[in-house]
């Protein structure tokens, strides 16, 4: 009986695989190299996402586009010469105040950890204790030179980023007037039988992003100000700065809330380190979010993203890990557009 021999065809399964990781490894590499040309690029994009809504309101009432971008950038050119002119000095005042405040919460540091060191009794585990506390003791100096070498950088980066904000308002103004043709021209390279499908579900991610995204943004600014209105009441330092931190924390899911207050508790403590003040500032936080979680936010997302937390955290944690900021910021979006996705995969709407 003959022998019959079969072709042998090569797998390049392996080769595909290695071929992915190496473009993917590329792709980061590429991303790295220009994260400040990605970071101007998702600045401006999130904020022709933020501001569409009002020129599609505004096209549903029969104004063109480029009119309505001219009103809109006017609107927004008085909002800038406002924030300029009264916002931006007490922020630049309240910065100055913490870095001539700093080196004092340092040696207050200090000075505690020492006063520690004598009341704890001579019981197991007090010469490991004090051991810390000489360390902590000993770094004092570097870490305040640190601190402040870390307060003066991160003014130096806004500085640096002054580059980004110039340039984002031309690429907003060309993502608005060009929108409706790049969807066009994206639509027609998908191909006809699953053409309608993709768009819907594209539709359907849109709305989801767009509608936490906006919603977020208007949470974000109350929990701001409320802060920065309840610390100010109270005489609290910093009041704008732990504002703007409460407001920028919330961003976080579950976890946010007990970020947010830190800064508050910190400065509450250095000023008069009195308890009754620091239950105050605790009971001004919990009514502030209380606020926002049973009133603002059921008000603002009409529609939930019904994420399961366990996965939200591990996003946050994992794009916050990856892209720093925009990872945290983007974590949730891109969640629920991969819920979505996988929904209707799952329902057989992607096969063909």
């Amino acid at each position: 009986m003959p022998h019959t021999q079969h072709a042998i065809h090569p797998r390049n399964d392996y080769g595909k695989l290695i071929a992915t990781i190496l473009l993917l490894c590329l792709l980061a590499a590429a991303g790295y190299a220009l994260k400040h040309t990605i970071s101007c690029f998702l600045l401006s994009w999130i904020i022709a996402y933020l501001l569409d809504p009002l020129l599609i309101k505004a096209e549903q009432r029969g104004m063109k586009r480029m009119f309505s971008l001219v009103l809109l950038y006017a609107a927004l050119g008085v909002l800038t010469v406002f924030f300029l002119t009264f916002i931006v000095p007490k922020l630049t005042m309240s910065w100055d105040e913490f870095l001539r405040d700093l080196p004092g919460y340092i040696q207050k540091i200090k000075q505690i950890a020492m006063e520690w060191k004598t009341r704890i009794p001579d019981r197991y585990g007090s010469d490991e204790i004090q051991w810390l506390l000489d360390k902590v003791s000993a770094n004092v100096d570097s870490t305040a030179e640190k601190a402040g070498a870390w307060a003066y950088g991160f003014a130096g980066r806004i500085f640096f980023n002054l580059f980004n904000i110039v340039l984002s308002p031309i690429l907003v103004f060309f993502m608005l007037y060009y929108k409706q043709t790049v969807i066009e021209t994206l639509a027609s390279w998908i191909p006809e039988n699953s053409r309608d499908i993709i768009l819907g579900i594209g539709q359907e991610v849109n709305s989801s992003i767009g509608g936490y995204m906006r919603g977020q943004v208007f949470v974000s600014l109350i929990v701001a100000v409320l802060a920065s209105l309840a610390l100010f009441a109270l005489s609290i330092p910093h009041p704008i700065f732990c504002g703007m931190f409460a407001g920028a924390a919330s961003i976080l899911p579950f976890i946010g809330v007990i970020i947010a207050i830190l800064p508050a508790l910190f400065f509450t403590w250095f000023q008069s380190q009195d308890v009754a003040v620091l239950i105050k500032v605790a009971v001004a936080f919990g009514v502030i979010y209380f606020l926002e979680g049973y009133i603002v936010k059921p008000l603002v997302f009409k529609k939930s993203m019904n994420l399961n937390p366990l996965v939200t955290i591990i996003m946050v944690m994992a794009l916050g890990e990856l892209l720093g900021f925009w990872g945290i910021l983007l974590a949730l979006p891109i969640a629920a557009a991969i819920k979505i996705t996988w929904g209707h995969a799952i329902k057989g709407d992607l096969s063909y």
